[in-house]
């Protein structure tokens, strides 16, 4: 029997910033835990915006994403726009909403019984000037099909695909 767990709560998102990998797997060694996030990809003159993950995220460092967070309400449109206000530095008026898909399962490379339902969506940016945050030390617009040179998180270009198609 596989037991499943939701934590969208912010006291998960809190706690599981202050406990080591090793304490984090010892709490998830029994069934799968399931995360909700959302993952919003940017896309400006036909590039995609792709972000690089810093030494001081606490998952998946180093490699490269959407703009991304936990799900900490139950709207994931407006914790999308949340999350492009605070890693991108634009505002609601510089995006416009082209495209949501279903939420798909992504297993964590790192620590295997962690699944991450990730919802993604898809905006068009007036600009490609933006400022990143602390969670990122680097950024890339991109051409769609180059996604694929990059090491990136799990299940990242799926995502992409499901909403460019």
């Amino acid at each position: 029997m596989i037991c499943y767990r939701y934590f969208t709560s912010s006291s998960f998102k809190d706690s599981i910033k202050s406990i080591s990998n090793s304490q984090l797997e010892s709490v998830v060694t029994v069934g799968d835990n399931r995360i909700k996030v959302i993952t919003v990809f940017l896309i400006h003159e036909g590039k995609i915006l792709l972000l690089k993950r810093s030494p001081k995220v606490r998952t998946m460092k180093g490699m490269w994403a959407g703009i991304s967070g936990y799900l900490e309400n139950e709207d994931p449109l407006a914790q999308a726009l949340k999350e492009i206000r605070e890693e991108s530095g634009l505002l609601e008026s510089q995006v416009d909403l082209l495209r949501s898909a279903e939420p798909l399962e992504a297993r964590d490379t790192q620590l295997p019984n962690i699944v991450w339902i990730v919802h993604p969506y898809l905006f068009q940016s007036t600009t490609q000037s933006i400022k990143i945050d602390w969670e990122h030390d680097e950024y890339k617009w991109i051409p769609p099909h180059d996604l694929e040179k990059y090491k990136t998180v799990p299940k990242l270009k799926d995502a992409l695909e499901k909403l460019l198609h």
